[in-house]
């Protein structure tokens, strides 16, 4: 995201807490994560199609919201299939990050 990302971060950073519930934690190690890196390529498609910083963000947001775990990434990363992307893999990098604490 070059020069958009300390701008983009705390942006991103409520949209994903709000829209996954998900502990702050859990967003943050999300965001700092291979997945969080994923979701910014995602804002960075939408700002390259002319959206501008939000509206980016809240683009991929809906856009990893709207995907669903399905069963082969429930067996290879235990999150349960149904689940929307987001919220699955901002809870297991939470998990990830308080097992690394522990």
């Amino acid at each position: 995201m070059g020069e958009h990302a300390a701008l983009a971060w705390p942006i991103a950073f409520a949209a994903i807490l709000e829209a996954t519930g998900a502990d702050p934690e859990a967003v943050r190690a999300f965001l700092d994560s291979r997945h969080g890196r994923h979701f910014a390529d995602e804002v960075s498609n939408h700002l390259h199609a002319g959206a501008r910083r939000a509206e980016a963000i809240t683009r991929a947001t809906a856009t990893w919201m709207g995907w669903r775990i399905d069963r082969r990434t429930a067996r290879q990363t235990g999150i349960p299939a149904g689940l929307p992307y987001l919220t699955g893999f901002v809870v297991q990098e939470g998990i990830a990050a308080e097992e690394a604490r522990a």
